[in-house]
């Protein structure tokens, strides 16, 4: 019935109310229908893709060199960014560490030591220090807007968070606690994270850490961490950590819009893998266990690859903590980021009569519509605008130029 429709209304002139023209009904007087009977109507519009961008910094104190490296290659990952795949990007930018707490057992005993202020807390844009770095503790302003004009300023700040937190890294549970415990429904002036997530936003996460992933949701925790770095103390007490799959399970279908819909996550890791092929390995070097190919890791990252993996079987959105550059790594997930199979639009009378144009990098034009490419739309929903989502056959790329939305009528 779409195919027979567009193609009604795109080969021939059609009058409004005429019956019988050539042995057609005017699509605009059939029952039920949508179609204008005039081409002056509101133009269909392309909303702005909602991001909400989560970094995830490890602040123990083996992260000062990976933390600057980072903050000297935000420019790049802004621009990347804001290309947006052809479409303009609205986003926010926020950032929580890896410490929650830390279980500690030297010479026999046990210490547990909570970090309040942290534990998947929004944290506020420091202050710069005199000498070039940043004062902790100060500033107020906990989420960068992607409009601000000192966006990159504060970002480079903000992701410098000091190597003063937990070197019992657990990058899973912070997440969890920051979106979904009470923490996402307090106000950000009391210490919460509310008003980060925003309905029909995607989700970008990007953890930065040089250990693996050692969470657990139970409290107190069962899994210590020693002082002896000849030692995996997460690696080898895996099976009482929460499993991976289960993280992953409250990422993809706990986390939802208010309306009911699940997020569309994004996440990526720079962690403790190989820099070659990704490779996970433990080796000991020296006094200090390392994954493999990775000369600055403390650890191998197992379940920071497991996660990766979990999210994108190509591995895409994971890379080594150990690169030289982090600037290529940000920009591809960026690009990752700008990708969204979807596209929200407004002023769309029947989503039957929508063609979507493409530019593609290289200058051709790519046509969608319902009954070539595109594979679903879903209506308005409160203050949601309508949302087409896009088929393998026409599928949006990182580096597309332009997309353009056009509403076939009759006349």
């Amino acid at each position: 019935m779409r195919r027979t429709l567009i193609g009604a209304v795109t080969t021939f002139a059609l009058t409004q109310g005429c019956v019988g023209c050539l042995g057609f009904r005017s699509p605009v007087d059939q029952p039920g229908s949508n179609v204008p009977g005039s081409c002056n109507v509101s133009e269909p519009q392309v909303e702005a893709q909602k991001l909400d961008i989560l970094f995830v910094i490890d602040n123990s104190n083996s992260m000062f060199e990976e933390q600057a490296g980072v903050a000297q290659e935000l420019t790049a990952f802004i621009d990347e960014v804001r290309k947006g795949g052809g479409v303009s990007q609205d986003f926010n930018v926020g950032v929580i560490t890896t410490s929650v707490y830390q279980y500690s057992l030297v010479n026999g005993v046990r210490f547990l030591k909570d970090y309040p202020t942290q534990e998947g807390r929004l944290q506020p844009v420091p202050d710069a220090a005199p000498d070039g770095g940043v004062l902790l503790g100060t500033g107020t302003e906990r989420m960068i807007n992607g409009d601000d004009p000192l966006l990159i300023d504060k970002f480079s700040r903000l992701v410098r968070q000091g190597t003063r937190g937990s070197g019992q890294e657990t990058p899973f549970e912070a997440v969890r606690l920051a979106l979904l415990s009470d923490l996402a429904t307090t106000p950000m002036d009391q210490g919460g994270n509310q008003g980060f997530l925003r309905d029909g936003a995607r989700l970008l996460i990007v953890v930065l850490t040089d250990e693996d992933d050692c969470s657990q949701t139970v409290r107190p925790p069962t899994v210590s961490v020693s002082d002896n770095s000849a030692v995996d103390d997460c690696g080898m007490q895996s099976n009482a950590l929460t499993p991976v799959s289960e993280y992953h399970r409250m990422f993809t279908e706990d986390l939802k819009d208010s309306n009911g819909q699940h997020k569309d996550v994004v996440w990526t890791a720079i962690g403790p893998v190989g820099r070659s092929t990704k490779q996970v390995m433990s080796i000991l070097d020296g006094n200090q266990v390392r994954n493999i190919d990775c000369p600055t890791s403390n650890e191998p990252g197992f379940r920071q690859r497991a996660m990766a993996e979990a999210f994108d079987t190509s591995l895409a959105n994971l890379d080594s903590i150990c690169r030289t550059s982090y600037r290529d790594t940000l920009v591809q997930i960026a690009a990752l980021a700008n990708v969204s199979q979807t596209l929200d639009v407004s002023n769309i009378p029947d989503p039957a009569l929508v063609q979507i144009a493409i530019t593609r990098h290289n200058g051709d034009v790519q046509k969608c519509s319902l009954s070539q490419g595109l594979t679903q739309y879903d209506p308005p929903n409160g203050d949601l605008p309508g949302r087409f989502h896009f088929g393998p056959d026409c599928k949006r790329r990182a580096d597309d130029k332009v997309i353009a939305i056009k509403l076939l009528c009759a006349t």
